[in-house]
C-alpha cells in the first residue's frame, strides 16, 4: 500500500521512500524513518506481548523525546487508541484522564512514575507500565508489572489487530466549559486526512524541517509530526523554556516551518533576534486564537521571506479554516476559509445559512469531525448534531443524517466567504493556546477549604489572551491568606491554570435569574476603575 490509511502508515510509507531521512531530531541525536518504524513496530509488539486487546488504551506522560512518538505510533500499529498526555499535568488530572477512558497501559519515566505512585491504585483498568529508563525500586508500583523501554526489543514478533480508518487511533483531551477535561475521540481517517490536508496548504516537502514546540497532547502539536510524516520531512522535537530557546532551536535545526500559539509569537517578537536567525524559515503559522496585527506586523518585518499562515481550529474537528498569505495584508483579522477537504458553515440557531456579515455560529463537516466524546453522550450529542436539509441543499432526500461539529463559536462571513472570529457561546478562558474549563480552577480554590465561593474567568491579557482572574467569597470574621491559596493552588494545577488575580469579596457572588453565577458581572467589576 502506496498511500496512508492508518496512522502509523504515515512513517511506514515514508520509510520505504527514503529509509535514511531524518525523521525526528532532540538536540544533537537524530533518527531516521527506519529506526523510528521499526522503534514503532518493537513497541506494538511489546504492547501484543503485555496482552493489549484491539482498541484499549495506552497513554503517553511524558514530555517530547523520540520514546513518546514511538509510543503514539506504535500504538496504532498494534491496533490500540493512543492517548497523549500533557506533561504540564498534575497526578489528580493524570488520575482523571487514566480513569475517565479505562487506560489499560501507561508509558512513562522514573521521574515521572515517583510522582504518580499515589494515584495509580485507583486507575483500576490499569494493568501494566513501561518507563523509558531502568527504574530505581522504590519506584516499582505495588501489583503493577513494569517493564523498562529496552525490554520492548525482546518481545515476539505478534500480529496486530485488525483496523480500519474509521477505527479509532488516539484520544485527545479538551478543557470543557463544565467539569473535568473531556476525550475528544479521533480516528484514523481524521488524522491522516487532517495530515494530508495541512501539508496540502503549507506546501510540505520532504525538505522541511518542522519544529515540535507545542505539546503532543494538543491537536496543533501533535499535527506536526503528522504533517511532516505524511511528506517525508524532519521534526525537531523541543521542550523549551524560554522563547530564547525557540530561536535557539530555529537556527540550531534550519526549521522550514514553525507553528505556534499567540503568547509565543508575542515573546519571540520582543526579542532581539540575531542576524540571520530564522533566515530558513519558509513559512509560521499561528494556532489557537487571534495573532495581534503589530505582532504580525513585527514578525513579517523580522522574517521577510517566510509566509505566514493564519489558521483556527478546535480539537473536535483538527483544523477548520486558514488564511492563506496573499490574502494577510487584505485581511488580517480573518481566519480565512475551509481547508481542503472541509467545509465551514455560518448557521443560525434554526439551522438556516446566515447571509453576509450576519453572525452565526461555525459549524465545521467533512473527513475531519471526531467520532466525539469518550463516554459522555450528553456532551457528545451538543457537539456533534445532525446537519439540518436547510443547511446543505444536496441533503435533501439522504437516508442517513450527517453528523457536523457546531464549535459554538460565533463568526461571521464577508461576501467572498472570508470568515471573522466573533466570539465564544461559553465561559472558557482561552490563555496561553489552552481552553481552561472555570470549574477546574474553582475545583482546586474549593479543595483548599480557603474560601466559602469562588468562581473563575477570563481578563484580557496582551501577552496571552486571556489570564485567569477567580472571585472568592471569604468567611465571616476571618482574615483572607492570598499567598496561602495561590501556593495551594500552585501545587494542585498545571501553570497554565493558574490564577493571576484573586477578588475577594465579603458578599456572595452575583448571580443571573437562572441562579447562575453570573460572569460576566464579575468581569465588569474586574475592569471598573476601583478594582472592584
Amino acid at each position: 500500500m502506496t498511500h496512508p490509511v492508518l496512522l502509523h502508515d504515515l512513517i511506514r510509507i515514508s520509510a520505504a521512500r527514503d529509509a535514511e531521512a531524518i525523521a525526528l531530531e532532540a538536540g544533537a541525536v537524530a533518527l531516521s524513518y527506519a529506526s523510528l518504524a521499526q522503534g514503532t513496530v518493537q513497541f506494538a509488539n511489546g504492547l501484543l506481548a503485555l496482552g493489549l486487546a484491539r482498541a484499549d488504551r495506552v497513554a503517553v506522560y511524558l514530555e517530547k523525546r523520540f520514546e513518546s512518538v514511538t509510543a503514539i505510533f506504535g500504538t496504532s500499529a498494534a491496533g490500540g487508541v493512543a492517548v497523549p498526555i500533557n506533561p504540564a499535568l498534575k497526578p489528580g488530572q493524570v488520575e482523571h484522564i487514566l480513569r475517565d477512558c479505562g487506560v489499560r497501559i501507561l508509558v512513562t519515566s522514573p521521574e515521572r512514575l515517583r510522582t504518580l505512585l499515589p494515584i495509580l491504585p485507583a486507575c483500576g483498568a490499569l494493568s501494566a507500565l513501561i518507563v523509558t529508563d531502568e527504574p530505581s525500586a522504590e519506584a516499582a508500583p505495588a501489583g503493577l508489572p513494569l517493564h523498562p523501554w529496552h525490554w520492548l526489543a525482546s518481545a515476539p514478533t505478534a500480529a496486530a489487530h485488525r483496523a480500519i480508518d474509521a477505527d479509532m487511533a488516539a484520544i485527545f483531551y479538551t478543557s470543557g466549559s463544565t467539569g473535568k477535561p473531556k476525550g475528544v475521540v479521533l480516528s484514523h481517517r481524521n488524522l491522516v486526512v487532517g495530515a494530508q490536508s495541512v501539508a496540502g496548504y503549507l506546501g510540505n516537502t520532504a525538505g522541511d524541517a518542522l519544529l515540535a514546540a507545542l505539546p503532543l497532547s494538543f491537536d496543533a502539536g501533535f499535527s506536526q509530526l503528522t504533517t511532516a510524516f505524511c511528506v517525508g520531512a524532519r521534526v525537531a522535537l523541543l521542550n523549551y523554556l524560554l522563547p530564547q530557546d525557540v530561536l535557539r532551536a530555529i537556527e540550531r535545526h534550519r526549521i522550514t516551518g514553525l507553528t505556534a500559539v499567540p503568547p509565543l509569537y508575542i515573546q519571540l517578537a520582543r526579542l532581539e533576534w540575531p542576524a540571520g536567525a530564522g533566515a530558513s524559515l519558509r513559512y509560521f503559522a499561528n494556532t489557537g486564537g487571534h495573532m495581534p496585527r503589530q505582532v504580525l506586523a513585527q514578525l513579517r518585518q523580522r522574517l521577510p521571506a517566510a509566509a505566514p499562515y493564519l489558521m483556527y481550529g478546535l480539537t473536535e474537528a483538527f483544523r477548520s479554516t486558514y488564511l492563506a498569505p496573499e490574502e494577510v495584508d487584505r485581511r488580517p483579522d480573518s481566519i480565512g476559509r475551509a481547508i481542503p477537504n472541509a467545509e465551514v458553515l455560518v448557521l443560525r440557531p434554526d439551522g438556516t445559512p446566515c447571509a453576509a456579515q450576519e453572525p452565526g455560529e461555525l459549524v465545521h463537516r467533512g473527513a475531519l469531525v471526531a467520532m466525539g466524546y469518550w463516554n459522555d453522550p450528553q456532551a457528545t450529542a451538543a457537539r456533534f448534531r445532525p446537519l439540518p436539509a436547510t443547511a446543505l441543499a444536496h441533503a435533501v432526500g439522504l437516508p442517513l443524517p450527517e453528523l457536523a461539529v457546531f464549535s459554538g463559536d460565533t463568526v461571521r462571513a464577508d461576501a467572498a466567504g472570508f470568515l471573522y472570529f466573533v466570539g465564544r457561546q461559553d465561559d472558557m478562558i482561552k490563555t496561553s493556546g489552552y481552553r481552561v474549563s472555570p470549574t477546574e480552577v474553582e475545583d482546586a480554590v474549593y479543595t483548599s477549604g480557603l474560601v466559602l465561593e469562588c468562581a473563575a474567568f477570563g481578563i484580557p491579557d496582551a501577552l496571552i489572551g486571556q489570564a485567569i482572574a477567580v472571585a472568592v467569597v471569604t468567611r465571616a470574621g476571618e482574615s483572607f491568606n492570598q499567598d496561602a491559596l495561590l501556593a495551594f493552588c500552585r501545587g494542585s494545577l498545571p501553570a497554565f491554570m493558574l490564577p493571576t488575580r484573586v477578588m475577594a469579596r465579603a458578599s456572595a457572588l452575583p448571580r443571573n435569574p437562572n441562579g447562575k453565577i453570573d460572569r460576566r458581572a464579575l468581569l465588569a467589576e474586574c475592569a471598573a476603575p476601583d478594582g472592584a
